[in-house]
């Protein structure tokens, strides 16, 4: 059964979501001449990565259908739950998000922490690495990790598949990076199973990366990775910085949060790229 584009309970529900956002639910000061309940639809279409024109249209109910991709765009920037995201999709004429788009969905609860972390350096990560969402500094720090697709999107698959991917760590440490990406994918298989995209993901990567083949039978497990990142940045050099993370255990995503000790040269570089925000590290192709 074919759903149909809704347009009218669409632009209600948008409004509906927008009037119930806040601007503190996204990092964003009041204002003393703020009246109206919500958020302005100029603030949502910038969250929303879209024109302001463009989604007034949906609001009104007089505007095209949303492509899926555009739909998981707006689910993010209103910062919708799961199910309000699957919501949004049924009134735009879709049955539900494709599974990519469902795992491009960031925890609403991590969006409102990056929100406040605008002018860190942090990024969320998905259930097999996948970065789902990055401040302009990690960017600035990393290099621009949302645009892979396929395998690539998975940092582990980048790390055994593209050399460049290396080039931002500092080359002692590369050893204990390599073991520690194939302990975690392991523990990943291990808990969601055969059929699932760690297990699709560790069968990949033992035809395309021999170094692979060669440690996924060690069975090693408990593998963590240390607190401290020791980067090789093209402009700034190196860094030593702190990674916090906070889990999202009901979607399997984590936020990390790339911090230097005060007074330090890695501080000093750490806020010279911040400044930055762009990406300046080159990273190899998707």
């Amino acid at each position: 059964m074919e759903r149909t584009f809704d347009r009218a309970a669409l632009g209600a529900f948008l409004r509906s979501r927008r009037a119930a956002l806040q601007p503190e639910d996204v990092g964003l000061r009041r204002g003393a001449r703020r009246r109206a309940p919500g958020l302005r639809r100029e603030e949502v279409a910038e969250l929303c990565g879209m024109s302001a024109d463009y989604f007034a249209r949906l609001e009104r109910g007089d505007g095209p259908q949303p492509s899926e991709q555009m739909a998981a765009a707006v689910a993010r920037g209103l910062r919708l739950t799961p199910d309000e995201r699957d919501h949004l999709f049924l009134l735009c004429g879709y049955r539900a998000a494709r599974r990519e788009l469902r795992d491009r969905h960031v925890s609403p609860g991590l969006m409102r922490i990056m929100d406040e972390l605008s002018g860190a350096a942090a990024q969320v990560m998905g259930p097999v690495g996948e970065t789902l969402v990055q401040t302009p500094a990690a960017v600035a720090l990393l290099g621009e990790q949302t645009h892979y697709t396929g395998h690539a999107r998975s940092a582990p698959y980048r790390w055994f598949a593209d050399p460049a991917e290396r080039a931002r760590y500092l080359a002692d440490d590369h050893d204990r990076h390599a073991r520690t990406n194939v302990a975690l994918l392991r523990a990943a298989v291990a808990r969601d199973g055969a059929g699932s995209a760690a297990a699709e993901l560790a069968s990949v990567l033992q035809r395309r990366s021999a170094e692979f083949a060669r440690l996924w039978p060690r069975h090693e497990v408990g593998l963590r990775w240390s607190e401290t990142k020791r980067f090789v940045h093209p402009q700034v050099g190196r860094l030593d910085l702190y990674c916090q993370l906070l889990l999202e255990p009901d979607q399997g995503q984590s936020l990390l949060v790339f911090t230097a000790t005060p007074g330090s040269a890695s501080r000093e570089k750490l806020a010279l790229l911040t400044v930055m925000g762009t990406d300046t590290f080159p990273v190899g192709a998707p």
